[in-house]
């Protein structure tokens, strides 16, 4: 999503650990980018986009906004700084990157005054990019947007209010500043927000807090509650996968034909694609004493979902000696996760040296260990989508992925898929990747077509027929 790939780097303590990926080699839209006038205005909210270390959702948001610029629309992103607006607009930017600071808090009387407040709606000011402030390559760099709106905490005081009162929050844009109020609001996830007077499209990515309860921290009942008031609301329902799609037709009673699938598309940046195989391995070799496809790779934000702990069983109980190498830094409840784990490393031993563990890795090596790896090993207990799968495709790796939630939609016949609570078989698959090197090249070769369906051209058709079902086209 942004900048050269040489200064990309992130931590992998996120969601989606190639959250970064689609946006590398862009240049931000910016007024007067086509000949003829935009067919429209869509706006995105910020809530994700404006994390240091980026998410699957922030993901998801600049590969809708860079999706828009190419069919002819203009994109804009909603934020909620901490920052009150200033009278200054490169003042007014600076506060969309601004680092919170340790301690800066709202005082009691103005938090609750703002959350009780809330519901009575809120008015979001404009923004124009300026061309004076670097936005940070970690974060994603700045949005392919041609302008912005904020309003102060926005977020933060709207999800207290939906906590205290189960009451949404409306959006107001004020205009007068010279950017256009969008056409159409598009949240990329569930937030207690609407856009007052135009079409709102919200994306639910999954239903997990609710389909496997024991895997967040979710208030559960809270989260049941935003999701039927978004599903009430909403002009439109946007999903990534048909199982998803299921999900919300079912669990939220929302009926077929307000419930549109997009899926999401593939694109990786072409600069560290094409680096050579030899490169590649000279790299491996000095960086971690690894060899080209002489490794397995697992990789993502450690949480119950993610299914670490039974990787980590299976990958001992196989008894191979081709090393494991896990990269991901800590979420939530990762305790169970990384138990068996923690005490193999402790007590060393042949068991601990065939395992390598980092909880941070540069995005330009992240790109490098999963194009050595002999296979990667993503078996999730449940996955909205599943974007890492079709990545590690189109990047010529052998997958062991599972059976849980959107995953067989996204890897076709084109992985080892297994039962996520079957550690057995997931030890058979690890062997079989092992042993076959015509196994690894035929999945190689299925895994490459896979990942073409999942083309940013058929992306952009599903897009377009989206904002066409809220009177965009």
């Amino acid at each position: 999503m942004d900048t050269s790939p040489d200064v990309v780097e992130r931590s992998l303590r996120t969601e989606d650990p190639l959250a970064f990926v689609e946006a590398v080699g862009q240049s931000p839209t910016l007024p007067g980018r086509h000949a003829s006038p935009p067919r429209g205005t869509v706006c995105v909210d910020g809530y994700n986009l404006a994390l240091a270390k980026g998410s699957g959702i922030a993901t998801y948001g600049r590969n809708v906004l860079s999706t828009l610029g190419r069919l002819g629309f203009q994109g804009q992103v909603l934020y909620g700084p901490r920052a009150a607006r200033s009278t200054s607009n490169v003042l007014n930017e600076t506060a969309l990157v601004d680092p919170e600071r340790p301690g800066r808090k709202l005082r009691k009387l103005d938090r609750f005054l703002r959350t009780l407040t809330s519901r009575a709606g809120r008015t979001a000011w404009p923004i124009l990019p300026s061309g004076e402030v670097e936005w940070p390559a970690r974060g994603g760099g700045r949005p392919e947007a041609t302008g912005f709106w904020a309003a102060q905490d926005l977020f933060q005081i709207a999800n207290r209010s939906f906590e205290a009162y189960r009451k949404e929050t409306p959006v107001r844009f004020d205009a007068s500043g010279g950017l256009r109020a969008p056409d159409v609001m598009h949240w990329t996830a569930t937030i207690p927000l609407h856009a007052r007077g135009v079409p709102n499209i919200y994306t639910i990515h999954d239903l997990i807090p609710l389909r496997l309860p024991h895997t967040t921290l979710d208030d559960k009942p809270g989260y049941m509650a935003l999701c039927q008031a978004i599903a009430k609301r909403a002009d439109h329902i946007a999903v990534v996968s048909e199982t998803t799609r299921q999900d919300v037709i079912r669990l939220l009673g929302v009926s077929e034909d307000r419930v549109t699938n997009t899926y999401q598309a593939v694109h990786l940046p072409t600069a560290l694609t094409s680096r050579s195989q030899a490169d590649v391995t000279t790299e491996l070799e000095g960086v971690f004493n690894l060899g080209w496809k002489d490794y397995f790779l697992h990789f993502g934000a450690v949480e119950p979902k993610k299914n670490l702990g039974r990787i980590v069983e299976a990958y001992l109980a196989s008894g191979l000696t081709t090393p494991l190498v896990i990269v991901g830094g800590r979420a939530w409840l990762d305790e169970g996760e990384t138990a068996l784990l923690n005490q193999v490393m402790r007590d060393g031993g042949p068991s601990a040296e065939r395992i390598r563990r980092y909880e941070y890795m540069p995005f330009s090596l992240l790109i490098s260990l999963i194009r050595g790896a002999k296979a990667t090993l993503f078996p999730s207990l449940y996955e909205g989508f599943g974007l890492p799968v079709l990545e590690l495709m189109a990047l010529s790796t052998a997958v062991l992925t599972s059976t849980g939630g959107s995953l067989p939609e996204v890897a076709g016949d084109a992985a080892i898929s297994v039962d996520p609570y079957d550690v057995q078989a997931m030890t058979r698959g690890l062997r079989a990747l092992d042993a076959d090197e015509g196994l690894r090249d035929d999945l190689v070769r299925r895994g490459l077509v896979q990942a073409a369906r999942f083309s940013v051209e058929a992306y952009e058709d599903r897009l377009k027929t989206l904002y066409g079902r809220v009177g965009l086209s």
